[in-house]
């Protein structure tokens, strides 16, 4: 059944968002919710929506293997290659592409959003965001901040 709310029509945008951000030939289906990530990254994810994320949010390659907890070397190897992510690392760009689209949503500005990833937050322990979507769970933790800034509620 589709969702034509007005919320069903948002997500849906944001998940055809998230598609062109990383490459609509390499992530190959449409996306309805984050289990999606699951599927597509079992099969495999061309090395290119890295890049795609890379450059869209204007990460160096050395922010970019950080969030993936890899070598700048192992990066650079992957795309020369051509090699596909494994099922880890593909789940693991799609829930940083979703969050970092979340944040441009949330904030407006994607320069905006950037900034205060790397600015420390009370909320999260004083970390700073960036920082923490490295840690295990570190994604979820931001991804709910960003929903409690999105509403309102002081954070």
């Amino acid at each position: 059944m589709e969702d034509t709310s007005k919320y069903g029509k948002r997500v849906a945008g944001h998940f055809e968002k998230l598609i062109r951000v990383l490459g609509e030939e390499y992530v190959g289906r449409e996306i309805e919710s984050p289990f999606d990530f699951i599927e597509i990254a079992a099969k495999g994810l061309h090395p290119q929506t890295i890049e795609n994320f890379r450059e869209y949010f204007e990460l160096s390659k050395s922010q970019a293997a950080s969030m993936l907890h890899v070598s700048e070397p192992t990066l650079y190897r992957w795309i020369k290659a051509d090699k596909e992510l494994d099922q880890y690392h593909g789940v693991k760009l799609f829930e940083l592409a979703d969050l970092y689209l979340n944040g441009v949503e949330v904030f407006q500005d994607k320069a905006n959003f950037i900034k205060w990833m790397q600015l420390p937050n009370t909320a999260l322990g004083g970390k700073q965001p960036e920082q923490l979507i490295e840690m295990p769970g570190g994604v979820a933790k931001v991804k709910d901040l960003l929903g409690r800034i999105e509403h309102g509620v002081y954070s």
